[in-house]
């Protein structure tokens, strides 16, 4: 607690903007009254300290799906207690043309030692995805809603479809994809930018029961063609070009090297649906293969906008998403259709405290998971409108995003803190000058958000009006796993809170035991849950040996984690990524959010390094708030600020100033490439195409001395 505050004032806060709240006896875990803690009432104070709990406001709380501790306990201990019972009731809000057997709702073996690993949800039930997400919404009379608005790279350009628009071009393609043989267990890759076309393909796909493999259209033609070779497919869609900012990205010269790649290794493509993106590129500078490649425009637009549906069983591939670990071949990651489709929906709902007068946005590419559970399938099948954004955050400058909320009046903005931390490098000035009053829920994915990043998004985006949901998941689990609620309970900032219904995860120690109470060690799961990961396209033994070998009898997430004495969860990252410093286990993340809690400190990025007395050392690389200049009483003081938050032993070893950090163009950083800079392996840094900007790594190199 900050000097000289009381339980009732935090240092800073002026006596009229708190006030105390002692309106729980106990939290959702049941860890026991809470006592000596800042209880801040949203929309009557900024954020300011780490530890302060963030309570919604009995407003929100009144409106909100799950309004209190108490439901949600209830809640959830029915999905623990009764699985089966609990997401029966709400599979059956969905249309299935036969219903799955009562008695054989799930079925699992997560035990290696027990037999082959096996998951199973509504086994025998026969539905389909996409009917659910549009024809369903259209019966239901909301045909006319928006279903889909999409802003392009260039501000002014933008487009919308209604639920029936949506419908009628879904068709055209799904029978487009049939007229050349794409049938029920096909293959199918995208390769598309955020256009409208590219939930509109995956759709299309599920229509049909085909097997979608979105790839993210900045993969390079390599990465491309490994996935090609892996799934197989019978055609790929991409199109001719995309803007990224002023940059334009010809995806057509790449998918043409990345078929020739393909064909080298035993596997050829006869067919490419390409999509004129006149906007970025002209149809006669495109470059064209005529017995292979079909204009999207000339072919799709002739077909009839009624299509009948593929009724599929819960079991049967959806899609395929590969994730590339640091090394070896990326593993195709297969969702299955009926628990994937109620998970992903019950979740959207839940998380983001849907309403149907919500327009929604989500910043990520449909090349992730994130995009697909959270741009394409989880809102659509909620009735949602959902706004796809092509361009990048930054462009024409960093108010893009509060330019678009005020335009669509977002209500729901989900986003990576690594955008949060980009913009507020960038200052609050961006922000401010948009008025942003529609936005309620704000939402954070893809890696665990720093407590001064959290109060940065809460204070200066939402208004100090608009709760977090802080979701933590994997491309594996195919839906959140542990996220805030946000009517439910306070709120700590940087902390996952408690696990999402259905979800029982457990803190384990290296020997796979199960470790009580205040605690740290490595998350599993235990039990499954309806939108986990079936295998690893043809390759089943390594995901037993990457998920399920190393603790017997649990899904292990690869993630460390911290359970507080309240029963708050705090991901602290990547196993792989804890730096053992003479025996002390070190989270990186850990390392960075003590830095980024420095006032000059925009962002940073942590690799352990080879150390000959401490046996690992910490490396960090550090990028300062816009104007401030490198010096060597900046460099101490940030080395001071994780010694004062952490401990002497966590100190870094070297700080690297870092112009920029090696990004994908989702904002994935690239901690491989940061590892091999930092041991002077400049030779090995691998491929550098993904990144959103390759001169990154040669301003680092030039740095590394300095």
């Amino acid at each position: 607690m900050g000097t000289g505050a009381t339980p009732d004032q935090p240092a800073g806060a002026s006596p009229d903007k708190l006030r105390h709240v002692e309106s729980m006896s106990e939290l959702p875990s049941g860890a026991g009254k809470i006592s000596g803690i800042n209880a801040v009432v949203l929309g009557e104070s900024l954020a300011d300290e780490e530890h302060d709990l963030i309570f919604p406001s009995p407003e929100f709380s009144a409106n909100a799906l799950v309004s209190s501790p108490k439901q949600y306990r209830e809640m959830y201990e029915r999905s623990i207690n009764d699985p089966a019972g609990f997401w029966s009731q709400i599979a059956e809000t969905f249309y299935w043309k036969e219903k799955w057997n009562p008695s054989e709702v799930c079925s699992e073996n997560l035990d290696v030692t027990k037999g082959p690993v096996q998951i199973t949800w509504f086994k025998g039930g026969k539905t389909n995805i996409c009917y659910n997400a549009v024809d369903r919404n259209i019966e239901a009379g909301n045909g006319d809603k928006i279903a889909l608005y999409w802003e392009g790279n260039e501000p002014g350009q933008d487009g919308k479809l209604t639920y029936s628009e949506l419908l009628d071009k879904v068709c055209q393609l799904a029978n487009y994809l049939k007229s050349v043989g794409v049938g029920k267990g096909d293959a199918v890759v995208i390769y598309l930018p955020m256009l409208l076309e590219l939930p509109i393909a995956m759709l299309a796909c599920a229509r049909i029961g085909a097997v979608h493999s979105v790839v993210f259209a900045g993969f390079s033609a390599d990465s491309l063609a490994q996935r090609i070779v892996d799934c197989k497919p019978k055609l790929v869609l991409t199109c001719n070009a995309v803007k990224r900012g002023a940059k334009p990205i010809l995806l057509k010269d790449i998918v043409d090297a990345a078929l020739v790649e393909s064909e080298k290794n035993g596997f050829s493509v006869g067919l490419c649906l390409t999509y004129e993106n006149q906007s970025a590129m002209k149809r006669e500078d495109t470059k064209w293969h005529a017995e292979r490649d079909v204009w999207w425009q000339d072919v799709v637009t002739q077909f009839p906008t009624k299509c009948d549906v593929e009724w599929v069983d819960a079991e049967d591939p959806l899609f395929l998403l590969y994730t590339s670990g640091s090394t070896g071949k990326p593993k195709g990651v297969m969702h299955t259709s009926g628990g994937y489709m109620v998970y992903t929906a019950t979740t959207f709902k839940y998380a983001f405290d849907y309403k149907p007068t919500d327009i929604y946005w989500c910043t990520a590419d449909c090349g992730w998971i994130t995009g697909h559970s959270y741009v394409t399938y989880g809102p659509l099948l909620n009735g949602a409108s959902v706004l796809v954004f092509e361009g990048t955050p930054n462009y024409p400058d960093s108010g893009r995003c509060w330019d678009i909320v005020d335009k669509y009046k977002v209500t729901i903005f989900y986003t990576a803190p690594t955008l949060v931390r980009s913009l507020m490098r960038d200052g609050p000035e961006y922000v401010t000058r948009y008025s942003r009053k529609s936005l309620r829920v704000l939402g954070s994915v893809g890696e665990p958000i720093n407590p001064s990043a959290w109060r940065w998004f809460y204070n200066v985006v939402g208004d100090s009006q608009c709760p977090i949901s802080d979701t933590w998941w994997q491309t594996e689990t195919g839906g959140f796993m542990m996220t805030p609620l946000p009517g439910a309970w306070p709120q700590k900032p940087g902390s996952a809170t408690f696990p999402f219904f259905g979800v029982q995860p457990v803190i384990v120690d290296e020997k796979g035991q199960e470790i009580e109470g205040e605690c740290s060690g490595y998350l599993c799961i235990k039990k499954s849950w309806p939108g986990a990961f079936r295998t690893l396209y043809g390759d089943h033994d390594r995901y037993e040996t990457t998920y399920f070998k190393p603790f017997a009898g649990y899904y292990f997430t690869g993630d460390g984690c911290s359970r507080d004495k309240d029963g708050y969860h705090w991901l602290t990252g990547r196993v792989d990524d804890v730096i053992n410093v003479s025996g002390h286990r070190i989270g990186t993340a850990e390392v960075e959010s003590a830095l980024v809690s420095h006032p000059q400190c925009a962002e940073a990025a942590v690799v352990g390094v080879e150390h000959e007395v401490k046996g690992q050392g910490i490396y960090a690389f550090v990028t300062l708030v816009d104007g401030v200049p490198y010096s060597e009483e900046l460099r101490k003081s940030l080395i001071g600020k994780v010694r004062n938050q952490i401990g002497a032993f966590a100190a870094p070893d070297k700080i690297h100033w870092a112009p920029g950090l090696p990004k994908t163009r989702s904002g994935k950083i690239m901690r491989r490439i940061l590892r091999k800079i930092a041991a002077k392996q400049l030779d090995e840094l691998g491929d550098i195409s993904t990144l959103a900007d390759p001169g990154v790594v040669d301003q680092l190199i030039a740095l590394k001395d300095c």
